[in-house]
């Protein structure tokens, strides 16, 4: 059963598939994780190892980061050794974030897409964002993303506004499931 867990190098193999499906669809999101700035890849072990401390460290507010960015968790949706999407939740939001960033981004890898995993993810990351005290989360996807819309609807996502080609909704944190989480 799929759940949540911290990012683990255990995990090297099957998130470099991930991205692989995703660059293969020419989805932006994969090839801005693949690459590091200096043309490394990550499917070196220590750069990998590398990005997985930066993520773990990405909670804590000392960490530097870039000055638009803040503190977040990132969780993996994972089925045993496999890698199948990521939830990334912004702790609080700026004014980039409250104009297309929200506070949860998620992204599930192409092959497993259309059998749930969108959904139970996002609501394992609801659960944990109401526990790091967000309570509604601000959640955007793209306008023409309608299998993300409804997502985000079944969870009891109100509209707000459209803005800049997205769809920006509140989405309760409280009532969602407890399931799929596992912190590990």
């Amino acid at each position: 059963m799929p759940v949540l867990v911290r990012p683990d190098v255990r995990f090297h193999r099957s998130f470099l598939a991930a991205l692989q499906e995703g660059l293969a669809l020419e989805e932006e999101m994969s090839a801005a994780y693949l690459f590091t700035g200096d043309q490394t890849t990550l499917a070196d072990p220590q750069v990998f190892a590398d990005y997985v401390e930066k993520l773990l460290a990405d909670v804590r507010e000392e960490t530097p980061r870039p000055e638009h960015f803040v503190p977040g968790t990132a969780l993996w949706w994972v089925d045993g050794t496999q890698f199948l999407g990521r939830i990334a939740i912004r702790h609080r939001l700026n004014d980039w974030l409250r104009n297309g960033g929200g506070h949860i981004g998620y992204w599930i890898r192409p092959s497993v897409r259309r059998r749930g995993h969108a959904r139970a993810a996002f609501l394992a990351g609801l659960s944990h964002a109401h526990r790091l005290g967000i309570d509604p989360a601000l959640v955007s996807c793209d306008d023409d993303n309608i299998g993300s819309r409804k997502v985000i609807e079944s969870a009891g996502g109100v509209f707000e506004r459209p803005f800049d080609g997205k769809l920006l909704y509140w989405v309760p944190t409280g009532t969602s499931t407890e399931q799929g989480h596992n912190g590990s």
